[in-house]
Parts: structure tokens; C-alpha cells; sequence
């Protein structure tokens, strides 16, 4: 892998989304903010809290399992162990249950992980008894790696899952040795044949890709758009590597590209994709504007999480189930979900939050903050929203006084912001998972 320094054929247009100070700026107000908002409690909760009336839930499951654990991942899994993980999917259909006791439907269904596949019959399994609990389930989505989806059993999900997201990251062999896949899913143009097979299967296909690598080109991130152009899936979600507290500290500092390193190689990629996908996120580029993607925290202000070390996000208030397979099935067995800590914001925090997601998505309405918050958004986030207009990131819809348009420098400053947030919910993942036992995993 060769230096960004170095000359490179892709040459991008000479403009800069943001001036250096300013993305480490919102670096540092981005760290004030979690810091200050995101910790858990540990609480004493038998369930989480009923429906309320007229509210639109997504489902998330989370699969904690995969057969090797990438060094960058900062997700909650364990290596897999067959009987545990048949075990755990039992478990995650009787807290189905539970949830549906309390009152709940659900719109939409996200299973994550770890890797999701892991053992298709069991996670088929649950799909469908989702299904058939909760009638109002209209699309599912669900994660694996490149590895199974040529494999015999890969096929049965047809028609089961609407959206499925393979982990690519690269088809660069370099970025693929130096994130420790290449010997655990081969080379890049192994995975772009295995895609070729994947992609008919499903109504959305997505493809993870991932930037932010220190030394990382231009020319190999241009490559890689360009074979995403040819191979033509319905979706593409490219992910800034995150550095947390879990990151190995051998190559913590040193592998992530900073601040406007991270903005060439963010152009790079609008400019590859741009002619041939509508943007739908920040990191998100879809052939049309209705489809889903990996954030469903954008189209869904409530979702409820089931399995351990599952989030949920219901009224003003963030559950989190316990990181611990032991607790979590000793609190299925007693008739319990999984929650054991809570999380509870004030309005004002809420509002920076949708704030935040509303940038992120490029989907910022003055209506939507009157009808669901009952605030007026330039005053009541009057410091917010007047930085964002100095810092170019948005301007008005001179056509719809309720719109507020986000720009390309406001794009890039969502993702920024959402890269920093998420960081900041894997340190929470990380703080919980430190306590774990050998017993507890």
C-alpha cells in the first residue's frame, strides 16, 4: 500500500469541504457530548417499557457470534461455539415473545451481529417466527460476510431477507491484509466473483465498503468505486474506519487518516458514485431514494432491541440488554428480557440527537421538529443550527420554508459527527464488555 503523498492517477477537484480547524472542532464537541450523554446505569428492570399508541418501532436483533474476530470490529461478539449459539437463538425467540406480551408490533426487522449466518436454519428460524409474531413486519434486513454467500445453505434466505449487507471493506488486497480479511475471506477479486452470485438473490443487496486508512489512496479508493460501478448492486454503504477504545492497540494512531486526508478520500468516493447512485446518507448511496439502509435509527426514532448487548431506544430513554450469554439466559429463563441498564435524556438532548440524524441523512425539516418535538428548531437549537450556517453545512430551501437544505460540506460534516458517535457507542459497548468473566461469554 503506497503513501497518499505519493502521486496518484485519480486527481480530485481542487475544493475543500472543510477547512482542517473545523473538523477537529466538531471532533472535540462531538467527544464533549457523548462523554457527557453517553453512559449507561445499571438497572433493576423486568422489561422495557410498553408501546405507546400511533408510534412506528423497528425490531433489532443482534447475533453475537463470529468463527474469527476482526482486529477494527468493535461490535459485541464471541467465537462461535455451535452448541451456545443454538442455545442463544432459543433464547431469542422466547424474548420475542416477551415483547410481543408487552403490546409490541413492528414495522420493520434488523438482525445484526457478529455474523448473522452464522447457522442459517437457526437464524431462518427466527426470521420466520418474527414474521408470524408480528404481522406488521414488511421488510427485513440482515449482515454476512463474503465468505457464505456462495455457499448451498446462503440461498435459503431467498425470499426470507429484503435487504442483505456484505462486509466487503475492500476489493484493495493491501487494505484487506492490513484489516486482517484477506486470509479469512480471501482475495478482493475472490469476493467481487462471490458478489456477482450474492447480489441476484435479494430485492437490495448491499455492499459494505470502508475508508479512513492511513496511507490509503486515492487511487485505490477510485478503484474500488469503479468495481462497485460494474458490478452495479442496488446499494452501497461506505464506512470511515472508527478508531475506539477496543481498537488493538498495536495499530491504534496509526492506521486512521485524519482530517482532511478523511475529506479527499470522502470526495473521492461522491465523485465515483455520484453519477450512478442517488446519496441517500452520508455514507449511503442507493439507486433510489425509498430504499432502507443500515441506519434504521434515521427512518425510525424508536427501536426496540432484542438479544444480549442489544440497544433500544424507546421514549426518552436507551436500554441496554446485558453483554453477559450467561445473565442474558438466566434472565430469559426467568421470564425477563435481556435489559440491565437505562439510560434516560432530556429534551434538549433528544433534539441535538435528531438534529444530528437529520444532518447525517440530509433530511432536515423544520415540520418534522414542530409535529414530533414541538420545537421551533432555529431558536431552540439556536446555537447549533447558527454554526451549521457558519460553517456552510446548511442553507435554506428558497422553494419550502419548512426544508432546510444540507450541503456537500454539511454531508461530510454528518459524517464526521456520526463517525465520532458511533465511536463513542462502541467505547459504551467496550465499558460494558470489560467487566465479562470466561463464564460470561
Amino acid at each position: 500500500m503506497t503513501d497518499m503523498n505519493e502521486t496518484s492517477r485519480y486527481v480530485p477537484a481542487p475544493r475543500k469541504l472543510l477547512p482542517e480547524w473545523m473538523i477537529g472542532v466538531t471532533d472535540r464537541v462531538m467527544d464533549y457530548y457523548t462523554q457527557r450523554y453517553l453512559h449507561c446505569d445499571p438497572v433493576i428492570l423486568k422489561n422495557p417499557p410498553p408501546p405507546q399508541d400511533g408510534h412506528k418501532y423497528l425490531l433489532y436483533a443482534h447475533i453475537p457470534f463470529c468463527r474469527t474476530l476482526c482486529t477494527y470490529c468493535t461490535f459485541h461478539r464471541f467465537i462461535f461455539k455451535e452448541w451456545k449459539a443454538r442455545e442463544y437463538f432459543v433464547n431469542l425467540r422466547k424474548e420475542m415473545d416477551y415483547v410481543k406480551a408487552l403490546g409490541y408490533d413492528f414495522h420493520s426487522m434488523y438482525v445484526g451481529g457478529g455474523t448473522t449466518t452464522i447457522i442459517e436454519e437457526e437464524l431462518i428460524k427466527t426470521i420466520e417466527y418474527a414474521k408470524k409474531l408480528f404481522p406488521s413486519i414488511r421488510e427485513v434486513s440482515c449482515e454476512t460476510d463474503p465468505q457464505i454467500i456462495t455457499t448451498p445453505a446462503f440461498r435459503n434466505l431467498k425470499g426470507l431477507v429484503d435487504r442483505m449487507s456484505i462486509g466487503v471493506q475492500s476489493f484493495n488486497d493491501d487494505i484487506l491484509k492490513l484489516s486482517d480479511r484477506y486470509e479469512k475471506f480471501g482475495s478482493g477479486e475472490q469476493i467481487y466473483e462471490r458478489l456477482q452470485y450474492a447480489k441476484e438473490l435479494f430485492p437490495t443487496c448491499n455492499v459494505d465498503m470502508m475508508f479512513g486508512f492511513r496511507g490509503q489512496t486515492l487511487d485505490s479508493i477510485h478503484d474500488d468505486m469503479e468495481k462497485i460501478v460494474r458490478l452495479n448492486p442496488r446499494q452501497v454503504t461506505t464506512y470511515p474506519l472508527m478508531i475506539t477504545s477496543q481498537t488493538r492497540k498495536s495499530v491504534k494512531g496509526a492506521i486512521a487518516a485524519k482530517g482532511n486526508q478523511l475529506a479527499d478520500q470522502y470526495r473521492t468516493i461522491v465523485d465515483t458514485l455520484g453519477n450512478h447512485y442517488q446519496h441517500l446518507t452520508s455514507w449511503t448511496f442507493g439507486r433510489t431514494h425509498d430504499e432502507g439502509f443500515d441506519e434504521y435509527v434515521v427512518d425510525y426514532d424508536e427501536y426496540l432491541g432484542i438479544g444480549s448487548g442489544a440497544f433500544s431506544f424507546l421514549g426518552d430513554s436507551l436500554y441496554v440488554n446485558t453483554f453477559s450469554l450467561r445473565r442474558y439466559g438466566e434472565r430469559i429463563a426467568q421470564g425477563n428480557t435481556g435489559v440491565e441498564r437505562r439510560r434516560q435524556f432530556d429534551k434538549h438532548a433528544i433534539v441535538q440527537y435528531r438534529l444530528m440524524l437529520g444532518l447525517f441523512s440530509h433530511r432536515l425539516s423544520r415540520k418534522y421538529f414542530r409535529d414530533v418535538h414541538g420545537v421551533d428548531i432555529d431558536s431552540y437549537l439556536f446555537k447549533e443550527m447558527l454554526g451549521l450556517r457558519l460553517a456552510g453545512a446548511i442553507e435554506n430551501d428558497p422553494s419550502d420554508p419548512d426544508k432546510i437544505v444540507v450541503t456537500e460540506a454539511g454531508k461530510f460534516l454528518g459524517l464526521v459527527m456520526m463517525k465520532a458517535f458511533y465511536s463513542a457507542m462502541d467505547n459504551v459497548r467496550a465499558e460494558l464488555r470489560a467487566p465479562l468473566k470466561e463464564e460470561d461469554m
